[in-house]
């Protein structure tokens, strides 16, 4: 993982910006440039709450209507992490799914190319718990077939096409991230992402946490600190003819009961758990294999799913509140 206080200065000097920036992932990545010497703007709807640290400042901005000429036109990177629906949403509204989220995407991608080699670089974040579909071999390799089963899965892999078009025919920098599902304080557990810190929360609150079918539903898990030290590594790493396409996780799976077991065992307590009927859309294993990115990028995740899980109660939770394990 790459350390902010060992990599402070490498990236001073460069602009980085961040679509989306005040987001769980985006603010995440904002910490980690900036402790590296970067400038770093945040493109968001909703402006942050309380004062920015230096060299971070806010845009407002919204991705259908965004002036992207005014917002790249200095930048040495742009973070494209804004993406207006989640799974279920998507699913229920797919053509607004298309034209917010894939229009938008290749808007950008022509105001990019018609910067020509001045253009910053791009880097997008993918889902890779959802493009590839279900899984041929696992853990799954980036040369999988992306045959999504969703809409949000097809709006993110629509996107990549593109992106992966722009690049080969107009030689764009652009490089792809797949994203297993992060974790971590800070995550907004209203939006109903990030099975792991909606659990975490619930059991906090000792309410129900909901699992849809028996629970086996396994799941690549990772803290959203190696999260965001992946995504620095795909916007700094030196390219040329490589790969320009990477897994983001963990490499090692958990089921939803697994979930619930391991926060059992941290707050040293039972969990009260309410099993729904399963969905058909909930492919049975998602696992991502990290290796190009280690070989490529030199990163690889840091924290094991229980380390990301206790540090994840440490921040969230009073100490009184759970069991300090060794």
């Amino acid at each position: 993982m790459i350390e902010s206080s060992s990599q402070e200065g490498v990236e001073s000097g460069r602009q980085h910006l961040i679509l989306g920036g005040c987001g769980f992932i985006g603010m995440a990545v904002a910490r980690q440039l900036v402790g590296m010497g970067a400038d770093v703007v945040l493109a968001d709807r909703v402006a942050p709450a309380g004062q920015l640290p230096a060299r971070m400042r806010f845009v407002p901005f919204e991705l259908a209507t965004a002036d992207w000429n005014a917002l790249i036109g200095e930048m040495d990177v742009v973070h494209h992490y804004a993406w207006s629906t989640i799974p279920a949403t998507a699913n229920a509204d797919p053509a607004a799914d298309l034209a917010e989220n894939v229009g938008a995407t290749v808007k950008l991608l022509e105001a990019l190319r018609r910067l020509g080699p001045a253009a910053p670089r791009l880097v997008f974040a993918s889902s890779g718990g959802t493009v590839y579909g279900k899984l041929q071999h696992v853990p799954v390799q980036e040369d999988h077939p992306l045959q999504p089963i969703t809409a949000y899965g097809v709006g993110k892999a629509s996107a990549e096409l593109y992106i992966s078009q722009y690049r080969a025919n107009y030689g764009l920098d652009c490089r792809i991230a797949r994203l297993s599902n992060p974790f971590g304080a800070g995550q907004n557990v209203a939006k109903g992402q990030g099975a792991v810190t909606v659990f975490l929360q619930r059991a906090i609150d000792a309410s129900l946490i909901e699992i849809w079918g028996n629970g086996e539903v396994v799941r690549d898990y990772i803290h959203i600190s190696d999260t965001a030290a992946g995504l620095v590594a795909v916007a700094r790493a030196t390219l040329d003819d490589k790969p320009f396409v990477f897994n983001i996780g963990s490499g090692h799976g958990v089921s939803l009961n697994g979930v619930v077991h391991e926060l059992e065992r941290q707050l040293d307590r039972p969990v009260a758990v309410k099993r729904s009927d399963g969905r058909v859309f909930d492919i049975p294993v998602s696992i991502l294999d990290v290796g190009l990115a280690s070989k490529v990028l030199g990163w690889r995740p840091r924290l094991s799913f229980a380390e990301g899980l206790s540090q994840t109660l440490q921040q969230v939770a009073p100490r009184s509140d759970h069991a300090e394990k060794p």
